[in-house]
């Protein structure tokens, strides 16, 4: 399933879906987080791009291991180096962008609309402040491993 796409390898291909899809979840997210009043314009696109991106991360997670097994696997000296770099930012993304999805999403659900008679959120202030905090320090975490991951691979590949 992740080894070719049109007799293409997918890895290639797949991985424009993690690099347009991850960054535009971070930058949504923190929009969410830190301007209250762009929340109701940007929400449907944070609960959207928020199950995207881990997708996408996955697919590209799995697709690089398949490339790698079927094109690199006796690589040696820096091209080997070059790959395990690469490959060492995939867990750590795939992780942090699953923990930047849950804490949207859970800080989606505590600031909708649907508040109690008296108007507060529906997880009281405190968890909202800490989900708002942890939304951003995970954003964070996703543009610098999604960073490092791009860059590495395009050094991988160019370099």
């Amino acid at each position: 399933m992740f080894d070719q796409i049109l007799g293409l390898p997918a890895h290639p291909l797949i991985i424009h879906f993690a690099v347009v899809l991850t960054p535009l979840l971070v930058a949504v997210a923190v929009a969410y987080a830190l301007v209250p009043r762009w929340r109701g314009n940007v929400a449907w696109a944070l609960v959207l791009l928020a199950p995207a991106g881990p997708l996408a991360v996955f697919a590209a997670r799995q697709s690089g291991e398949r490339l790698k097994e079927a094109r690199f696997g006796t690589a040696e000296g820096e091209l080997a180096a070059r790959i395990s770099t690469h490959e060492s930012f995939a867990t750590p993304l795939l992780l942090s962008v699953l923990g930047l999805t849950v804490a949207s999403l859970l800080l989606v659900y505590a600031t909708s609309p649907a508040r109690d008679s008296v108007g507060r959120d529906r997880l009281g202030r405190p968890v909202t402040v800490l989900l708002t905090v942890l939304t951003v320090a995970l954003a964070l975490v996703v543009a610098y491993f999604v960073f490092r991951a791009g860059d590495s691979g395009a050094r991988a590949v160019w370099g």
